[in-house]
Parts: C-alpha cells; sequence; structure tokens
C-alpha cells in the first residue's frame, strides 16, 4: 500500500534532524514506499467548503545540511490528492492553531488526519489531564487571584505556568510564602487573556520528568528527561538531559487510565509527562522524544506507527 502523505509542519529546512521527531515519523513514511508532501499551516485554505494546501513534494536523506529536496509548490486537494495528513506544527496553541483544526476536520476520516483535528482542539494538552482524577498533582487552572492565592496557601511551594505554553516557557517555580504571585499572574494576564495553571511542585523532578510515548493508546516507550544542575525544566529545548527510562507499575498504571480516552477521541500519536507518579500533561498536538527513544532502545515509534495508519486506511 502506497499513501499519499501530507505533513502540516513548521519549515522542514529549519529543522534539526538529529533531535526532530516529525523528521523520524517522515522517514519511516518514506521508507515504507508512502509519498510525502510537507506545507505551512498558513498555506491552508478554505474555498466553497473544499480544503487545499499550496504544497510540496519532498524527498527526505538522513544527512545534516542536506535532508531534503523539494518539488515545487503546488495546490493539493486535500480530500482528493492526499491520503493522510500528518499535524505536526509546533504550538502555540492560539486562534491560528484552532482554526487550522476546523479546517481538517472537514477532510476527516475520508482523508485520515493523525492526531484526529477535533480532538486535538477540544483536547488542550494541560487541560485533558486534569479529567483523570488522582493522576495529578493538586493543580488549579484561573485567572482569579484570590483562588489562586487560596490554593498557594494551602499546598506551599508550587510551579506556575501558562495555560497554553510549551516547551517549558513561562514555566516559575514559587517557594511557600513568596509574594509576587499576583504579580506573575497579572504579567501573564498583559500577554494573554488565558488562565494560569498553578500546580503543586513536585521535588522528584529533580529525577526527571519522564516522556512516555502512546501509539493509539499502547506505550511504545519513553525517555527520561533530566533539568540541568538546579534548574526545574527539564525540556530538552531548555538544557534538560535525555537519558534511558524503565517504566514503573505507576507509569503503566498511568497509560492504562488514558488508554480507551486516547483510542475513543483517535489520538494516536501522544507523549504524556510523569514527574514521581503523577501525570502533569498529555501531548497531543507535536510530541517530541522519538529520536531519543531511538538512540536509547532501538525502538523506532515510527514504525509503530504507520502501521497502525496502514491499518487503519486498508479498513
Amino acid at each position: 500500500m502506497t499513501l499519499r502523505v501530507a505533513v502540516q509542519m513548521d519549515p522542514i529546512e529549519k529543522i534539526n534532524i538529529a533531535s526532530d521527531t516529525t523528521f523520524l515519523l517522515m522517514m519511516a513514511a518514506q521508507d515504507r514506499g508512502h509519498e510525502l508532501w510537507v506545507y505551512e499551516p498558513q498555506h491552508l485554505t478554505l474555498e466553497d467548503g473544499r480544503v487545499s494546501a499550496r504544497g510540496r513534494k519532498v524527498t527526505l536523506r538522513p544527512v545534516k545540511g542536506n535532508h531534503v529536496t523539494a518539488g515545487d509548490y503546488q495546490k493539493l486537494d486535500l480530500l482528493d490528492d492526499i491520503d493522510v495528513v500528518l499535524m505536526r506544527q509546533d504550538p502555540p496553541f492560539d486562534i491560528a492553531y484552532i482554526t487550522a483544526t476546523y479546517f481538517l476536520e472537514t477532510i476527516h476520516p475520508k482523508t485520515l488526519v493523525v492526531n484526529n483535528p477535533t480532538s486535538v482542539r477540544d483536547a488542550p494538552e494541560k487541560l485533558l489531564a486534569t479529567r483523570f482524577e488522582g493522576l495529578q498533582p493538586p493543580t488549579i487552572v484561573s485567572s482569579d487571584f484570590e483562588a489562586l492565592n487560596e490554593f498557594f496557601e494551602r499546598h506551599g511551594d508550587c510551579i506556575l505556568k501558562p495555560l497554553h505554553g510549551a516547551a517549558g516557557n513561562g514555566i516559575i517555580k514559587l517557594k511557600a510564602g513568596d509574594r509576587n504571585l499576583d504579580s506573575l499572574v497579572e504579567l501573564f494576564g498583559n500577554i494573554s487573556r488565558e488562565p494560569v495553571i498553578l500546580q503543586k511542585f513536585i521535588p522528584a523532578v529533580s529525577a526527571g520528568d519522564k516522556r512516555i510515548i502512546l501509539i493509539d493508546g499502547e506505550i511504545a516507550g519513553g525517555i527520561n528527561r533530566v533539568p540541568a544542575e538546579g534548574g526545574i525544566r527539564s525540556n530538552l529545548r531548555v538544557g534538560g538531559r535525555a537519558e534511558p527510562l524503565v517504566l514503573t507499575d505507576r507509569d503503566r498504571e498511568i497509560c492504562e487510565r488514558l488508554k480507551p480516552v486516547l483510542k475513543e477521541k483517535e489520538l494516536m500519536f501522544v507523549g504524556i509527562d510523569v514527574i514521581g507518579d503523577y501525570l502533569t500533561e498529555i501531548n497531543v498536538t507535536s510530541p517530541t522524544g522519538a529520536v531519543q527513544l531511538k538512540a536509547f532502545e532501538g525502538i523506532d515509534v515510527g514504525v509503530t506507527l504507520w502501521e497502525r495508519i496502514e491499518a487503519k486506511r486498508a479498513s
């Protein structure tokens, strides 16, 4: 089976192939004989109820600095010309991102969109995690100063972060009694009208923030991301260090709780974050960590993902 695959992503020429999960997924598709096109979200068009994208056919190679050959731009009818759309552009999860999901849900499932765009829109990554009672540390989502301060007084050391932030941006640790909470919430409010998240600090973050990759609800593998000395942010982009991960019984319990929901919502490629015994995020937009997992364990999640996609297209 040869599939025509369009990848909605940030500029392909600028990616770092040594660590980029999207590139790994695309290479796996190419190795299986599938045809690849790329387009950027701003090149989507909705006209008379039909969604198209101005994209380029690409050939990839694992050569740093010479990893892609791209053809000329062409108009792709995403319903008739394409079998699968891989939605992989990075956040911010803003109105432009949400609008792209509205466009893509008009073609799904005739053209299979991974992940289901309706579910991506309806399951913001930090909010989705709050639906699973007992898995998260104490967490509040609000813009209300009184509610946030009352939570802070009860729980002591906390992490403050933007609701729709990504890659460790804007994460602040507040020690018990810190008097800057109101000012920080005000500062966030000047940037965005969205609520903020205040979450009880988990000291276990010093041992790492686990990224576990789930494909169609099943565990594919995971890595541990360890913060730099003295830091609290473990994201690789901000200086975190990746290392192999041995899953615990609690990790597997968390994944089992998530599995039926992820399958129901057609969230086929997901990366969850676990600190200690607690789930902190369910990443559904463009989760990373696949390259490091392949380096540590030899597990190519791209192969597993495309096996699942091929099975869905064949059914």
